[in-house]
């Protein structure tokens, strides 16, 4: 049997049962009382068993999973106290990752891959708007249009723009003013630095499902200590674009001793703060069937109270670490996360999780038929890694290592909606029948033809050049509102 150890208190040990990690878990408390180490030691232990795994690194410490832990008086006290001697200190397999590219490996998708669903959350649509992105997304299947970057999808509603009429009778209204504020959202949206995410090569999911020579699972670290910040919808929108591409990608894979990847996503509550219902229900759903697929997704927040309760309801394994309650709306909270373990007869569980020390937590497990055993305060066993992050050589190094450098370092542009709209318009274009000199005198523009409108029209062809990026940012803005 496949077993973690958790942590101890001088007289019993918790232990984690490896193939029950598929029912998920999660990893609560407040700030600075130990959740990041908690992290690490169940990352590195998964990684032992020959798991690999994937994180998103919020603080930008858990890096040192690729370097060795080394030992202290403090730590020695600590392990005497769990009742085991100190770790084996070792690294971990582990590959960098960062959408920006600069931290680690590129990780990007494309705007097919994402699809509309989760791209509508992300830019924040509302139900007319999200409308058209779906006819976008409706348009481009049918006419073998690939939507790979943001050049391809801003071309892509441009056209549909222009060919508003034709297109309404299958695809709905497609107003101007819908079209010019998604363009908008797009425009905001690559000024965050998504442009770097939506392009290809696209992360392939077998890159995060590695095991090196001696049999360990990899360790993936997506560094996101400046995406989250610079735009935490985003992040939010690639951990729910991963875990929907398992679920859409991986076999059934049926009862097994450990999990074939595990997912481990910090600050949870931005996946859930802003989605949309139908979003959330979506991902109750992914939840609870990607277990099915050997893959354990375990929660890292605050609170628990962070989380949708359909999906706290699966969260099988449950490390909680100190809360405060310092205002009534505290207290009633504690005494909900209390609620939500199985008792103790020898714990006040309400009152312990203000009590507990950094490093400290209230632990509960599945046993072997998946039920929830009593709730025990535990010490957690520290990690054989390094706790911290490496230093900038170390990472350079680790990176010049790696065998994917090549494979993620340079972008591709391939033939896509872009190219082919263009091409399609070049030749209409060119088909057209050239009209006979008008020696008239000018007319004035007609009401649905403004000099704004023919301009706007314009510079919709230019979108993907430089030159128009460039004016679209300045003044975009200031039209169609």
């Amino acid at each position: 049997m496949n077993q973690i150890l958790l942590g101890g208190n001088g007289n019993n040990q918790v232990f984690l049962n490896a193939a029950m990690a598929n029912r998920h878990g999660l990893i609560a408390g407040a700030t600075g009382t130990g959740k990041t180490i908690s992290l690490q030691l169940l990352a590195e232990s998964f990684s032992q068993l020959g798991t690999p795994c994937f994180l998103a690194d919020v603080k930008g410490d858990l890096s040192g999973l690729a370097a060795a832990g080394s030992g202290s008086d403090k730590l020695q006290s600590r392990c005497e106290q769990i009742g085991v001697p100190l770790p084996a200190f070792a690294p971990c397999p582990v590959l960098l990752w960062d959408i920006f590219g600069k931290l680690g490996l590129s990780a990007r998708t494309t705007i097919s891959e994402m699809g509309p669903l989760l791209l509508a959350s992300l830019l924040e649509l509302n139900d007319t708007q999200t409308g058209v992105l779906y006819g976008c997304f409706d348009y481009a299947d049918e006419q073998g249009l690939l939507l790979l970057d943001m050049k391809d999808l801003r071309a892509l509603l441009a056209f549909m723009a222009e060919n508003a009429k034709s297109l309404s009778g299958q695809y709905g209204n497609i107003s101007a003013s819908s079209v010019g504020a998604i363009q908008r959202r797009l425009l905001v949206l690559e000024q965050q630095g998504a442009e770097h995410f939506f392009a290809e090569p696209a992360l392939a999911l077998t890159d995060l499902m590695q095991t090196d020579f001696s049999g360990k699972g990899v360790i993936s670290i997506l560094d996101v200590t400046t995406l989250i910040h610079q735009s935490p919808k985003l992040y939010a929108t690639f951990l729910l674009w991963l875990l929907a591409e398992l679920f859409e990608q991986l076999p059934e894979q049926g009862d097994a001793d450990k999990p074939r990847l595990v997912l481990f996503f910090d600050e949870a509550h931005l996946l859930f703060n802003t989605a949309p219902k139908p979003l959330i229900d979506k991902v109750e759903q992914v939840v609870r069937l990607i277990r099915s697929k050997g893959v354990g997704v375990f929660f890292i927040s605050q609170s628990p109270m962070d989380i949708p309760e359909a999906i706290l309801g699966q969260l099988g394994c449950r490390i909680q670490h100190a809360l405060r309650a310092f205002t009534p709306k505290d207290k009633k909270n504690v005494k909900a996360v209390a609620d939500n373990f199985r008792p103790n007869p020898g714990l006040n569980t309400a009152e312990v999780i203000t009590e507990l020390g950094t490093g400290e937590a209230l632990v509960s497990v599945l046993d072997t038929k998946g039920r929830p055993q009593p709730v025990e305060k535990i010490l957690m066993c520290p990690p054989a890694s390094r706790i911290g992050p490496l230093s900038q050589a170390e990472r350079e190094q680790l990176l010049a290592r790696s065998p994917l450098t090549n494979r993620y370092r340079d972008t591709i542009d391939r033939e896509s909606a872009f190219e082919l709209l263009a091409k399609r318009r070049d030749k209409a274009d060119t088909d057209a029948p050239q009209p006979k000199a008008d020696t008239r005198a000018p007319q004035p523009s007609r009401r649905g033809d403004s000099a704004g409108d023919a301009f706007f029209k314009s510079l919709a062809r230019t979108f993907g050049s430089k030159l128009g990026q460039s004016l679209v940012r300045g003044i975009l803005g200031a039209l169609k509102r």
